[in-house]
Order: structure tokens, then C-alpha cells, then sequence
């Protein structure tokens, strides 16, 4: 039978989109398959409740690549980006810090703290700088096999050694980034724990690790990869970050994709080793030259397809990624914004704090691990609280606003319970943490939705609630991303491809798993 479609992608989340966009604009006639009602996958806007458009998973926009904006023309179909002005962190004891685009601004916080922090921060920056320009184009890299005699692999791992030369005298540090935690690493540079705290609170996102973790540091420089300004290249999608998806749609649809909505994957089609397409849930069976799957690793290989037809050890592989979760999302319906009692306008000098961290010390940060360790939601959770309605009003009713709650931990398996019954209860330990900082709060809640892990895997297919996909830690990167020998966006099955945060460079609305999976199903054709 002739294919239908020259790829089927499953999953339209905004690397799947992205990757269909990229085939569209070579030529090539891609279908979309989201088993949702709406695109996007955890990178959607909702209408919760009526009149509140919420950014219901992913909430600020950090590490999309200038390059896939432009060559998308993401701006056409209604790409704007709205900039926090700064990272604002309260303290318990009444103090605050801010974190400015402006080092100098910058360098007059931590001065605060410590004067020694302040005069050795631009050399820490400088190496995060230096560090971030080789990542960002590691980022553009198909990882090479180093098992491989393949020429096309030994171009790559020369290609890569050229880079690392290029950081000279400073490799040692770098390998220290990839490997220590991220205690360990700032303890090397800044004596104040305000300071540490504020830069480990990125070592622990979306990972179930804490900040005396080995390869957390790396995480800090993960988080790091976005290219678009504001603080710390943190800022609002306009309309929510259904936005960045619609945007990705609307050039994909232009250029001669298809996209179908409630057309749930069931199976992927294998014919004598290779895909041939694949069977939704209805039934209904489309055939294609490839598939490109958007999906998680451990669905993609061992929920849609006989795992007999795959390699042994490769299933084994699978199996083993590590997807276990401890992030949450709360989002919140609020009469008016928190007022957070550290805050003074005029002494930070912006008219509100739209971006902020709760976890003022790396002990905190650590003790929220540790319940979540033993199979307990952390008593004393690490918050980030954004309100997007500051800047973008039109996300609510007037006079009202949307906060969305993000943060850790709330372990994906409780002990000796379930989330059933604790989800509830740890909401208003979230909601009671950041009353400690805004007593307003509890007051001005008109409405709450919570996420926790099984939920967020439950309705938006994150593996076991995982926002990456899995654990952004050495053993799970680069050419070891979903496992041994297929980190190239190929898999066992000829004609099968991934695409998703499952693959090399990993999870956050970034969208290079899906540019870089359409490269490869270019190269091949």
C-alpha cells in the first residue's frame, strides 16, 4: 500500500510540532497525532475555570533557541515574549534578593550578603557564560556512538573534542559541573548561603534530587540553555504557552502539515523490522514512511509496540531510564496578587514581582528532598510563584489573576497512602508556605488546581510525571539519552525515530529533540 503521510508524528507537544514543522518546510507531508483535544502537550493554555486561561503545566518560557524562533517565523503566528524584570527571593527574616539581566544590579545584591560574593560572581558568571556557549552548541548535536567505527560518528566525536579544547585551562571545572553536586560546586566559589540557596534552587527543578545531590550542578546549566534575554532569559508567553504551540502549529499547517486532535496512538505498525505506521485507538490504521514518536521513551518502546520485536538489552535499557518524579503544579484563581512582606517597590525599584523563589536556604532545600526520599510530601516544599496577569491581563477576568505554583517534592508513590488522600492536605501546605511570605494569600484564593505527579502523568502523558522525560543526570545524557547506541533520535525499528525530552538535549520547552529528530529523518531520506 502507499504510505499516506511521508511521517506520522505521535504526540503534539512542541517538540513533536516543531519536528513536523521542519519536515513540512523541506517539502516533506507530515501528520500530527495528539490524543488530546487541544495541541501541545505539557505546554498548553487552559481554561480552567471560566474566563482563567492558565498556563497549566509549563508556565514561563526560558529555553527555546533564538534560531528555531527565526527559522520557524514563530513571530507570524503570534510569538511574544513579555520579560520578567527580575528574580525576586524573599527571606523569612524580612530580607529579599533580586537577580537582574543588569550584572551590576546584580553585584549591589550580593554585596548585601557578602562583599567577597560580589567581587568573585562575574568570574562565576563568566564561566557559566563560557560554559553555556559550548552546551548551547552541543545542543545542535546528534550524539555520536563512541562504541561506533562509523566515519559519520567519528566526524562528530572529533567535532566535539575541537569544542572541548576550546575551553582551555577551564575543562577541569567543567567536568566538575557535569559531575558534583551543586553544594559542592558553589561552595568552590561564594561563602553566602542566601547566594547558594538562590542559584542550588535550580539544581533541584524538576528533579527528584537535592542540592547535596552529585550532578545537580548540572542541572543549574541546563536551565541556563535559553538564548531570549529577560532574567536569567526567564519571561511570559503572551496568551500563555499555548502560544508557543500555536505558533509552531500555525507555521507546521502553512507549510502542508496536518494535525488531528482526539486521535489517540494504540500501536506502532512493524512489517518485517521496519514501521509502516501505526493503529489508533479507534482502529483506524495510517500508514507512512516513518514515525517519529514525541512520546516518552518507556511508552514509545514498551507500551506501543511488542517489546519482542526490540533487542534484548535495549528494553533493558529502557526499562531502567529513570522517570521518577517529585514535582507539582498548583495553579491558583486569585481576588487580588500576594503581597509578599519583603517587597517594597520602591526599594527594588519595579512596580511588582511577577518571578519568585521560595527556598531561602540549601538546608530547606535539602529537607524538602529528604521527605520525599522516604515517600513523604516535603513539609517545608521549595515554591516558585509566577503571576503572569501582571503583565498579561487578559488571561483572567478583569481585576482578578492567575498564579501558578511550581515546585518540589510530592513523590510520584506515597508511603503508606495515596495521593488521594493527601492531595488536598499537602495543597494547603504549599498554600500555607507562601502565606509565610505573603499573608494575603490564603484570603485571595478564589479558585485551585492541582497536579501532582500522577495527575501530570495521567492527563498529559508525562512518565510517571516527569517533566523531562527523566532525570537530567550524567548517566541518562548526551549519547547515553534514552540509551547506548540510539541517542542519534533512531531506534532498533528502521523507520522509527524519536523526537521527544526523552532525547538528547533533554526536557523545558526548548524544542531541539524535535528539530534535531527532523534533521535525522532528513539525513536518512
Amino acid at each position: 500500500m502507499k504510505p499516506q503521510y511521508d511521517a506520522i508524528i505521535i504526540g503534539g507537544g512542541h517538540n513533536g510540532l516543531i519536528c513536523a514543522a521542519y519536515l513540512a518546510r523541506a517539502g516533506k507531508k507530515p501528520l500530527v497525532l495528539e490524543r488530546r483535544a487541544l495541541i501541545g502537550g505539557a505546554c498548553v493554555t487552559e481554561e480552567v475555570w471560566p474566563g482563567y486561561h492558565v498556563s497549566t503545566t509549563s508556565y514561563v518560557m526560558s529555553m527555546m533557541q533564538t534560531r528555531v524562533v527565526e527559522e520557524l517565523q514563530l513571530k507570524k503566528y503570534g510569538w511574544e515574549i513579555l520579560p520578567t524584570e527580575c528574580l525576586f527571593v524573599p527571606f523569612p527574616d524580612g530580607t529579599h534578593f533580586a537577580l537582574w539581566e543588569d550584572q551590576k544590579k546584580t553585584l549591589t545584591e550580593i554585596a548585601k550578603f557578602s562583599k567577597k560574593d560580589a567581587e568573585i560572581y562575574p568570574h562565576f558568571e563568566q564561566f557559566l557564560s563560557e560554559a553555556g556557549v559550548f552546551m548551547r552548541q552541543m545542543l545542535w548535536t546528534t550524539p555520536p556512538d563512541p562504541t561506533s567505527n562509523r566515519l559519520r560518528d567519528l566526524k562528530e566525536l572529533f567535532g566535539i573534542a575541537m569544542k572541548f579544547r576550546k575551553l582551555g585551562g577551564k575543562l577541569f571545572r567543567f567536568t566538575d559541573l557535569l559531575t558534583m553536586s551543586i553544594s559542592d560546586f558553589l561552595d568552590m566559589y561564594f561563602e553566602s548561603d542566601k547566594l547558594k540557596a538562590i542559584k542550588s534552587y535550580y539544581g533541584s527543578i524538576g528533579s527528584f534530587m537535592g542540592p547535596r545531590s552529585p550532578g545537580t550542578a548540572y542541572v543549574l546549566l541546563h536551565h541556563l540553555m535559553g538564548d531570549l534575554g529577560g532574567a536569567g532569559g526567564w519571561g511570559f508567553m503572551k496568551g500563555g504557552m499555548g502560544a508557543v504551540s500555536k505558533a509552531i502549529a500555525g507555521f507546521a499547517l502553512e507549510h502542508g502539515a496536518t494535525i488531528r486532535t482526539e486521535a489517540e496512538v494504540d500501536h506502532v505498525l512493524i512489517d518485517r523490522g521496519r514501521t509502516s505506521g501505526v493503529r489508533l485507538e479507534s482502529g483506524e490504521e495510517i500508514s507512512s514512511k516513518v514515525v517519529v514518536s514525541n512520546a516518552d521513551p518507556k511508552t514509545t518502546f514498551l507500551k506501543l509496540m511488542d517489546t519482542g520485536a526490540l533487542p534484548a538489552d535495549f528494553v533493558e535499557e529502557i526499562r531502567n531510564f529513570r522517570t521518577y518524579s517529585t514535582a507539582f503544579k498548583i495553579n491558583l484563581a486569585l481576588e487580588k496578587p500576594p503581597r509578599y512582606t519583603a517587597f517594597d517597590s520602591r526599594t527594588v525599584g519595579i512596580k511588582y514581582p511577577t518571578y519568585v523563589h521560595i527556598g531561602p536556604s540549601m538546608d530547606y532545600l535539602e529537607k524538602a528532598y529528604d521527605d520525599a526520599k522516604y515517600g513523604r510530601p516535603s513539609q517545608r516544599p521549595f515554591i516558585t510563584p509566577v503571576l503572569p496577569t501582571i503583565v498579561d491581563p487578559d488571561l483572567a477576568p478583569p481585576g482578578k489573576h492567575i498564579l501558578n505554583l511550581f515546585g518540589g517534592h510530592a513523590p510520584y508513590t506515597l508511603e503508606g497512602t495515596t495521593w488521594d488522600q493527601e492531595r488536598e492536605k499537602f495543597a494547603n501546605t504549599v498554600i500555607d508556605t507562601l502565606a509565610e511570605y505573603a499573608p494575603n494569600l490564603k484570603d485571595s484564593v478564589i479558585h485551585r488546581q492541582i497536579l501532582v505527579p500522577p495527575d501530570l502523568e495521567r492527563i498529559y502523558a508525562l512518565p510517571q510525571g516527569h517533566i523531562f522525560h527523566g532525570e537530567m543526570s550524567l548517566d541518562q545524557l548526551f549519547h547515553m539519552r534514552p540509551a547506548p547506541g540510539y541517542a542519534d533520535y533512531r531506534s532498533p525499528i528502521k523507520g522509527l525515530y524519536q523526537c521527544g525530552s526523552g532525547t538528547h538535549p533533554g526536557g523545558g520547552v526548548m524544542g531541539m529533540g524535535g528539530h534535531n529528530a527532523a534533521r535525522e529523518v532528513l539525513r536518512d531520506w
